[in-house]
C-alpha cells in the first residue's frame, strides 16, 4: 500500500504479448484527468501468450502464463502496488485469480470497469452497448454483462442494447489499413445506434484505445452533430484507472 508522500501505484497488466498493444493503453491511461497523481507502471505477458486474445483457448493460455511467470511475483512484487488493473476487455480469470492470490489488493479488469463506468452516465431509458471484435465476443460479452449484474442473461438489463462485433481481431488495430478499422468500426457503431436511445458505448477491446473519433464520426452520420457530441465513449483502460483511484480511497475510508 502507498506510503504517505508517494504516488499510489497502479500496475497495468496485459495478459496478451504485444507490446504495442500495452504502450497504446498505457497512453490512454496517462491521459485520465487523475493520471499525475498516480504512477501507472506495466506489464506484459510473455510468449508464448497469445499476441491477440480472440476466444476461449487465449483467455486460458493468457491466464495461465500470467499466473506462470516468476517476473510478475518476484520482479514486479505485486504486494507494492495500490491496485492491478486487467487489460484484457473479458471476462477474464486472472482478475479473480489474483484478487485471490492477493487479498485486500483492489483488482478489477477493463470490462468490468467499463460495466460500471456506463451504468453510472445512463439515466432513465437512456441505453449503452459495447462494440467489439469478432463474432466470438457477443455472447461471451453480453453473458458476462448479465452474470456480472447478477442476472440471468443480458436481455433481463433493461439499460443494456447487446455487443456488436466488426470482424476486427485486437491485433487488426495495429496492423490492418485505417481505412479498413474505420469502415468496420463505423458499421458496428450504426448497428449499434439503431438499437434506440443509445447515449454510451463501451469500446469492447483494448486495442481501440484512440479509436473515439471514428465511433463519434458514425453517431454523427447516424444522430447528428448536437447529439453525437453528448454521446459517451467509455474506453475500458480510462475507466478502470478512474474505478481504481475511488477504490483505493474507498478502502482506506471505509475499512
Amino acid at each position: 500500500m502507498a506510503a504517505p508522500g508517494r504516488k499510489m501505484k497502479i500496475l497495468l497488466l496485459n495478459p496478451n504479448s504485444s507490446q504495442a498493444m500495452t504502450q497504446a493503453m498505457l497512453l490512454a491511461a496517462r491521459a485520465t484527468p487523475i493520471s499525475d497523481s498516480l504512477q501507472i507502471d506495466t506489464y506484459t505477458a510473455p510468449a508464448p501468450a497469445p499476441a491477440s486474445i480472440d476466444d476461449d483457448a487465449d483467455i486460458e493460455a493468457s491466464t495461465r502464463l500470467a499466473v506462470d511467470d516468476m517476473a510478475l511475483w518476484q520482479d514486479l512484487d505485486l504486494r507494492t502496488y495500490d491496485a492491478v488493473l486487467v487489460a484484457c476487455f473479458s471476462v477474464h480469470p486472472l482478475v479473480a485469480a489474483l484478487a485471490g492470490r492477493l487479498p485486500g489488493l483492489p483488482v478489477t479488469g477493463i470490462f468490468e470497469a467499463s460495466v460500471l463506468s456506463a451504468l453510472s452516465l445512463v439515466v432513465g431509458t437512456e441505453r449503452w452497448g459495447i462494440i467489439t471484435t469478432g463474432k466470438f465476443w457477443e455472447a461471451h460479452l453480453a453473458d458476462g454483462v448479465g452474470s456480472f449484474l447478477g442476472y440471468e442473461g443480458a436481455s433481463q438489463c433493461s439499460k443494456f442494447c447487446g455487443v456488436y462485433s466488426t470482424g476486427l481481431t485486437a491485433g487488426d488495430f495495429h496492423t490492418v489499413s485505417p481505412d479498413d478499422i474505420e469502415a468496420k468500426l463505423k458499421a458496428a457503431t450504426k448497428r449499434l445506434l439503431s438499437a434506440g436511445n443509445v447515449t454510451c458505448i463501451a469500446m469492447g477491446c483494448g486495442g481501440m484505445a484512440g479509436l473515439e473519433d471514428i465511433i463519434r464520426s458514425a453517431a454523427r452520420e447516424e444522430y447528428g452533430g448536437e447529439r453525437a457530441a453528448r454521446l459517451y465513449i467509455v474506453d475500458g483502460v480510462k475507466a478502470g484507472i478512474l474505478q481504481l483511484r475511488q477504490t483505493i480511497s474507498s478502502t482506506r475510508t471505509f475499512l
